[in-house]
């Protein structure tokens, strides 16, 4: 089975502009192919997780990926999917996240050897006469079609900035940029881009002519991705300082019965003919396709060593109870206030919950234990020599758990 055949059979093609043309490209290597990513945090999430299982499938198959940091994008923020305005970030900050985005996608992509390329959109975004590019691009957009977009109608109802207005056309800049510099030819995509994407097929047909059109070739990519960055935890990153390969590992393990199958075909590197034969599987073989899932998962971002670890410390702690390769947060004498430490400043400290308030109510939800002693108040404080003791496990809900250590 080729590249394109086999992207259908595994679900991620959703809509393509021109069937024949992808397949071929891609089949035939000859696809020089960009997804964007917008520096918006200082990690990757598994959002982004299915767009960098992509790049690497194509690459593996002859194609070579461009990989688009939002340097410039990330000053205004992408509309889509928002009901609000993004945060507006400082230019310093971008890059620190450009420079962390730069490390883990190393972990997907091969970029030796001029196999793929990492270009940031700032070095011709930021340089823009504005007058200048009003009228050589800004001419070939019209504002009605604009706001006919998916992308800006949950926006306008409580309200579009001109800022953000701007994004749909900036990002039709970036695939001219592309195709004129590195000869980009695709685009890959969520759903809640496609406007955004035809956009920029549109002005590389216009500023060029027809011709190039046959050459501007935009893919939309199955958004399942969009829906995976969530748990009731906060995001899943990529960056094991933020979700540890135990919490990646535990999330992908916890993954509804509905979505386990969707999952391994969409993101693992399996054969699919072995896929296919654990279709057939039900009952308590799903948690076994979960343990698939979640260590095949887990190796790929993390590498095989800590995929392994988290493997037997989840069957440790649920089969008997042991704790010895939990997640461990370790507090010094500065944690602790009169050698005790209040619950919802220990539960931000190890990352189960992201906020004091999200603690408060965690602890108030019956959402918070410590050991087997579900906890309900807000003002309960561990003492020192309690946790110095032995190794304390500390929950939130049934999946998540830090062991607890003083030093």
């Amino acid at each position: 089975m080729q590249i394109y055949e086999e992207l259908k059979a595994r679900g991620l093609i959703a809509q393509v502009t021109d069937e024949e043309q992808v397949r071929e490209l891609v089949n035939n290597g000859k696809a020089v192919f960009y997804i964007g990513f917008d520096p918006t945090a200082d990690s990757l999430h598994v959002g982004h997780f299915m767009a960098l299982c992509l790049m690497k499938r194509l690459q593996m198959a002859g194609n070579k990926p461009i990989a688009l940091l939002g340097g410039g994008t990330g000053m205004i923020g992408d509309p889509s999917g928002r009901t609000d305005m993004r945060k507006m970030l400082t230019k310093e900050q971008i890059q620190h996240n450009i420079d962390c985005f730069k490390v883990q996608m190393s972990r997907f992509i091969d970029f030796s050897d001029n196999k793929a390329l990492m270009v940031n959109n700032a070095d011709w975004l930021l340089d823009l006469n504005y007058v200048d590019f009003l009228r050589e691009v800004g001419s070939h957009f019209s504002v009605n079609r604009m706001l006919t977009a998916e992308c800006y109608k949950q926006r306008m109802e409580k309200g579009l900035t001109f800022l953000e207005f701007n994004y749909m056309i900036m990002q039709a800049y970036d695939f001219f940029r592309l195709y004129e510099d590195y000869g980009c030819n695709l685009e890959f995509g969520g759903d809640d881009q496609w406007s955004n994407m035809l956009a920029g097929t549109e002005l590389i047909r216009r500023k060029l002519g027809k011709d190039s059109h046959a050459m501007t070739i935009t893919l939309l990519l199955n958004s399942e991705g969009k829906k995976m960055g969530k748990t009731v935890g906060g995001a899943v990153w990529l960056d094991p300082k933020k979700t540890s390969p135990y919490d990646f590992y535990q999330y992908w393990r916890n993954v509804a019965d509905a979505d386990v199958m969707k999952c391994i075909r969409m993101l693992t590197f399996l054969p699919l003919d072995e896929i296919d034969a654990m279709d057939k599987w039900e009952g308590s073989e799903l948690n076994k396709a979960k343990e698939i899932l979640a260590f095949e998962l887990t190796k790929l971002v993390h590498g095989e060593e800590e995929a392994v670890k988290a493997q037997d410390a989840a069957k440790a702690l649920f089969a008997n109870g042991g704790s010895a390769d939990l997640p461990t947060t370790e507090l010094h004498d500065e944690d602790f206030e009169n050698d005790e430490i209040g619950l919802i400043a220990l539960l931000v400290k190890t990352g189960l919950c992201a906020s004091n308030g999200e603690a408060r109510r965690t602890i108030q939800q019956g959402g918070a234990s410590v050991g087997e002693r579900k906890v309900t108040d807000v003002f309960e404080k561990l003492k020192k020599d309690e946790l110095a003791a032995g190794d304390i496990i500390l929950r939130r809900g049934k999946k998540n758990f830090r062991k607890i250590t003083v030093s």
